[in-house]
């Protein structure tokens, strides 16, 4: 089965900014790669529109181009030829790119230096970038329940907010409601415990759904020292989330 230029162009844009992306995906059977290499390059491409331009009116427009290239996924319209876009809409269903739609405007968020309105606002913001990104991976790969799914990736998105901690206060963010150290530890603990809830339910996730799971990396790694020593939040020393046994992990689906 052999890869096109598209898929090319789409792995060799996850290999260099996503690592553990890149390393769960090549973990994954090939059919599988399919999907992920352009899923993983879509979620790139967006997540980086709001941080390559100073101009908030660009950063939206930016947002705006992949919101009208759900719709025409959404609507089975032909796609714009984007070496990205265009493999994507050939491995995802129109449902799902309603999903992804609101995966990119969540990420309106990241535009402005406005924090976190409450909790609920928080973990809506991880749900619908970390959690869709996992849930359509998972499900246009095989059966899978949402809400373990879900859990699963709220955990690793916490993780990985953590590490971009350093770099969000820098560029003048807000990125936690409560940034001492109880409450980095109150929500370290809270994502952790999605995660082992979801563990507890692995046999929810069928073998075929499971390679969307690789990218939960070494969250819990992260999220235990975030409990352990807070402070390496802010000093941006948590361990990485790319170092983990992800052989074993493929061969075992014990994610």
């Amino acid at each position: 089965m052999a890869f096109d230029d598209d898929l090319k162009a789409c792995a060799a844009i996850v290999e260099r900014a996503d690592p553990l992306r890149f390393r769960a995906a090549m973990a994954a059977p090939l059919a599988a790669r399919r999907l992920l290499f352009p899923l993983s390059a879509f979620n790139i491409e967006v997540a980086r529109a709001p941080w390559v331009t100073q101009e908030a009116m660009i950063a939206e427009m930016r947002l705006q181009w992949w919101r009208d290239v759900c719709e025409e996924i959404g609507q089975a319209r032909p796609v714009r030829r984007h070496e990205v876009a265009t493999p994507l809409a050939g491995v995802i269903r129109p449902d799902q790119a309603g999903l992804l739609d609101t995966l990119v405007g969540a990420r309106r968020w990241d535009i402005y230096r406005d924090a976190f309105e409450d909790e609920a606002h928080f973990d809506a913001y991880i749900d619908q970038t970390a959690g869709t990104l996992m849930w359509v991976a998972a499900s246009a790969l095989g059966d899978a329940d949402e809400g373990v799914v879900r859990d699963a990736a709220y955990a690793a998105g916490v993780a990985a907010w953590f590490q971009a901690i350093p770099q969000l206060v820098e560029q003048g963010r807000v990125p936690l409601l409560d940034g001492t150290d109880a409450g980095v530890k109150a929500l370290a603990r809270k994502a952790l415990k999605r995660l082992q809830a979801a563990r507890r339910k692995r046999r929810h996730v069928s073998a075929k759904a499971r390679p969307a799971m690789f990218s939960i990396g070494a969250s819990a790694r992260v999220l235990q020292a975030a409990i352990e020593t807070p402070s390496r939040v802010g000093a941006g020393t948590l361990p990485p989330l790319d170092i983990f046994p992800l052989a074993w992990r493929a061969l075992s689906g014990r994610w």
